[in-house]
């Protein structure tokens, strides 16, 4: 039977809107002071911090950076470059890597002792005066500040007035925590999309990254996240005395260590600011978030962009004084380091770490390979859903035309040079089509960095003849 009337229907757009890739998030593997954490993460589970006091909530600090790394970071990702969000992996336990400390005495001072970064508040702390155990919430209390573990006497309680005390306690123990285990638990990054729904595009390690077997699961792990997505791996040289201590050396240990892969970016030496020391990829994770964000996609290189920095150092502290010539031997090594050139401390550097021995323009510059990242990742997350439909040429036309107008509007923006998707009848048999497998090939050129401008100057003596002759 007919309707009489006047009717209104939809259909699905044939246009699908871009799901963007994020850009500039880490995922940083270390050691976090979770003891000191008022509302402590799961250990060995991808956590994801979007502040300051989040971090600390959920995985505390200390200023004990040595054993702590996840400390450096997070201080550097949030209080130095503000920049958010970041995802941490904490292997250490405290429930587990544990060691009894000795009873001893020491000194109260204003009512107070320190034991320190590595001390846990659990049943191993026995506090005693004059050799009798006295009650933590009666006659003490215990927090922590800065990450260092303080007994604290309470004025109602019976050992008020006391000058020493005696105290056992737990400390915490690293020796299960090894380069093997650090490059065990890369494979969490696996984690990211199914856990907290974010794909990381940095994948980081201070302190570690500079051991051969964490870096070239880093940079495994970085070419295929989840099997599908890309991501950039950040590396430090060892800068101690076993590493390289002069720029001269740091290209030959580069290379000792294989780390020449096209998804790392590979840095030397530290950073210094304020009498503390940052291992060089934590703020280069930070600055390329900076400027990521800045400039809404990772086109825009870091190298030429301020670091944190009032100094370059070695690991034991020993400052490094690089000149220009000199920095530029490590770039040309494919090393990122830093420059203080023109008014204060630069990143330096547009190389990944396959330079020179690869020239391919799209594996070498590091934001054109990031570029490349970035519009795989995209295209991953975009059509994704389109995943199992009926294989029909209209589905075919809708990821083109999406993927078109999408790259049309980046080049548009700058982003890219020139861009375009097509279906080659060259890439598709017969075979592959009737076996449900498309192929859409995706040509792009972003920019590459102005590595060099040249100004060419010429005495032209026509000017004196205009300006003295009549």
């Amino acid at each position: 039977m007919a309707n009489h009337g006047v009717y209104a229907f939809e259909r699905a757009t044939s246009i699908s809107t871009p799901v963007v890739a994020a850009t500039g998030i880490p995922f940083v593997v270390g050691v976090a002071p979770i003891q000191a954490a008022e509302n402590p993460a799961a250990v060995g589970v991808p956590v994801l911090c979007t502040s300051w006091n989040e971090f600390v909530e959920k995985l505390g600090y200390s200023e004990d950076w040595d054993n702590y790394s996840l400390a450096e970071f997070g201080y550097s990702q949030f209080v130095l470059f503000n920049m958010q969000p970041c995802i941490f992996l904490n292997l250490f336990d405290p429930t587990t890597m544990k060691a009894a400390k000795t009873a001893a005495d020491y000194t109260v001072s204003n009512h107070k002792v320190s034991l320190g970064s590595k001390a846990i508040n659990d049943s191993g702390l026995v506090v005693k005066k004059n050799n009798a155990a006295i009650t933590k919430g009666t006659d003490y209390d215990v927090y922590f500040s800065d990450g260092d573990m303080i007994v604290e006497l309470l004025s109602t309680g019976s050992a008020y007035d006391a000058t020493t005390l005696n105290i056992a306690y737990n400390e915490a123990a690293f020796t299960s925590i090894t380069a093997a285990a650090v490059a065990t638990a890369m494979d969490k990054v696996e984690l990211c999309m199914s856990v907290l729904g974010v794909i990381p595009d940095m994948i980081c390690a201070p302190g570690w990254s500079d051991k051969s077997a964490v870096a070239a699961v880093m940079a495994s792990k970085a070419g295929a996240i989840n099997g599908l997505f890309r991501a950039k791996a950040l590396i430090d040289v060892p800068c101690d005395s076993g590493g390289a201590v002069e720029y001269s050396t740091v290209g030959a240990k580069k290379n000792q260590l294989s780390m020449t892969d096209p998804n790392e970016i590979v840095c030397w030496p530290m950073i210094g600011l304020g009498g503390k020391k940052y291992h060089f990829s934590t703020q280069l994770a930070g600055l390329m978030a900076s400027v990521d964000t800045e400039n809404r996609a990772p086109y825009c290189s870091p190298s030429n962009h301020g670091i944190k920095a009032d100094s370059l150092v070695l690991a034991d502290g020993t400052e490094v004084l690089l000149t220009k010539a000199q920095a530029d031997v490590l770039n040309n090594a494919g090393i990122v380091t830093g420059l203080n050139f023109m008014g204060g401390f630069v990143c330096w550097g547009n190389y990944t770490a396959c330079y020179p021995t690869n020239t391919d323009v799209k594996d070498y510059y590091i934001p054109i390979s990031r570029m490349f990242d970035w519009v795989a990742n995209t295209l991953i997350k975009t059509f994704w859903g389109q995943l199992d439909k009926p294989m029909t040429r209209r589905l075919i036309d809708t990821i083109l035309d999406s993927s078109n107008i999408w790259l049309n509007g980046l080049v548009g923006s700058g982003y890219l040079l020139g861009a375009r998707v097509e279906m080659l009848e060259s890439e598709n048999s017969l075979t592959n089509l009737m076996a449900g497998i498309i192929n859409l090939h995706v040509y792009l050129t972003p920019p590459s960095p102005a590595q060099e401008i040249d100004f060419t100057l010429e005495y032209d003596a026509s000017y004196v003849q205009a300006a003295l002759q009549a």
